[in-house]
């Protein structure tokens, strides 16, 4: 058995289910073993910035910045239509009147921060902080508005709060490309064959959790703290679907419009390297 590799992926229901069979060996991993690494998305984008992991999701506006380090896999994304993530408040009001306030993200290396910034790059007051908390923050009214990701998409209607705008269906509606949210990277470092092997593993992984998605759920109810069951599912059919088992032609062309955009506005830097190896 070879080295392990060190692996991030957050403890989010989607990527416990997708991993669960790749780090408990349910799959042929071409040899390879995993120390696994829950974090918060955020703390992985950062840590990929440092180069800290070998394989790693990722937001896809991280990926901007990581290209000449980490190369892309193809299996294991959260991209999709109807996913995006979405700018509330506690009233009704118009988005360009937020210019100048404060609104909550879940990160400066989240594609919710680039989409807001793409949506209306005249706004630029920004307040950092752990997704779970941005509900509470625009309730408190600590902010003026919020961009909210994962699950609070399903729950918070429930805290009073009002969607202003579905960035997932502004960016589907501008470009007719899916939303390119996070996806796996690894070490370019590693090389061609090790990566390869890990995509596939991933790819065998994505399809056994779906086939047998009944296998991971004491795993994913471990790692998902007070959620419900049926947030839980919901959340797993939201940002589990064909372009987790493989990109496609589609959902690469939608990574690249997404890194394209980001570069004409100078959020990320040029880089001449390939996604993918």
């Amino acid at each position: 058995m070879k080295n392990p590799l060190t692996l991030g992926f957050s403890p989010c229901p989607n990527d416990t289910f997708m991993f669960y069979p790749l780090v408990h060996g349910l799959v042929d991993t071409g040899g390879h073993s995993f120390n696994e690494r829950l974090e918060d998305v955020e703390t992985l984008n950062r840590l990929a910035v440092k180069g800290v992991l070998d394989v790693t999701k990722v937001s896809y506006a991280a990926l901007g910045h990581i290209r000449e380090q980490y190369a892309l896999l193809r299996a294991g994304s959260a991209l999709g239509r109807g996913c995006g993530p979405l700018l509330i408040a506690k009233q009704a009001c118009d988005p360009a009147s937020l210019v100048g306030k404060t609104i909550a993200i879940p990160g400066r290396y989240t594609t919710a921060h680039l989409l807001i910034r793409l949506y209306n790059p005249e706004l630029t007051t920004f307040l950092e902080m752990p997704f779970h908390e941005i509900m509470d923050a625009v309730m408190t009214g600590r902010v003026d508005a919020g961009v909210i990701i994962h699950e609070s998409r399903f729950t918070y209607r429930g805290f009073g709060l009002t969607q202003l705008v579905d960035l997932g269906a502004w960016w589907e509606a501008e470009t007719g490309l899916p939303i390119p949210l996070g996806g796996i990277v690894a070490k370019r470092e590693l090389g061609a064959e090790v990566i390869m092997a890990i995509e596939r593993a991933l790819a065998e992984g994505v399809t056994y959790a779906r086939a047998n998605p009944e296998v991971a759920a004491a795993y994913i109810c471990e790692h998902a703290q007070e959620m419900s069951a049926e947030v839980c599912s919901a959340h797993i059919g939201l940002y589990v679907n064909d372009f987790s088992q493989s990109l496609g032609e589609e959902g690469e062309q939608a990574i690249q419009e997404l890194l394209r955009r980001a570069e004409a506005l100078g959020i990320v830097p040029a880089s001449q390297e390939p996604l993918f190896i």
